[in-house]
């Protein structure tokens, strides 16, 4: 069996931040959702959001992740419709596929209820994941 460098990377990092111990109760320790399309692009697949006990968190688009392609995608967070910029979690690194991104310390997961797949360039969402 072959693995590609940077799923075979995704899958170490996902299992590295899943070993760790999650927030306080269970409750809290993930939430999760599933992307639609949007702007006329197809997304699809799910995300979870991972809580560390050290109040630090990682996104993890899972295995069925795909978007049908755009220019400058990134990860990012929004709330009721509405992307925040200041949310970026750097540029998406896989059209498909297992990913994970570290939410750094500046931004709150609490603070949202969407993951988005955003266009940069032209500021449009790409796909949004309601979270639950």
């Amino acid at each position: 069996m072959t693995f590609s460098l940077p799923r075979f990377a995704a899958v170490a990092t996902a299992a590295f931040f899943l070993a760790m111990p999650v927030a306080a109760t269970a409750a809290d320790a993930h939430l999760t959702g599933t992307f639609t399309g949007a702007s006329d692009h197809i997304t699809t697949g799910g995300v979870t959001i991972v809580k560390t006990a050290g109040g630090g968190a990682v996104v993890i688009l899972d295995e069925n992740f795909s978007l049908d392609g755009a220019p400058d995608p990134r990860v990012g967070f929004g709330t009721d419709g509405v992307y925040a910029d200041a949310s970026d979690l750097g540029e998406l690194t896989q059209k498909e596929g297992l990913q994970v991104y570290i939410v750094p310390a500046t931004v709150n997961v609490d603070d949202f209820n969407e993951v988005y797949i955003w266009c940069k360039q032209f500021a449009v969402p790409l796909g949004v994941a309601e979270l639950n």
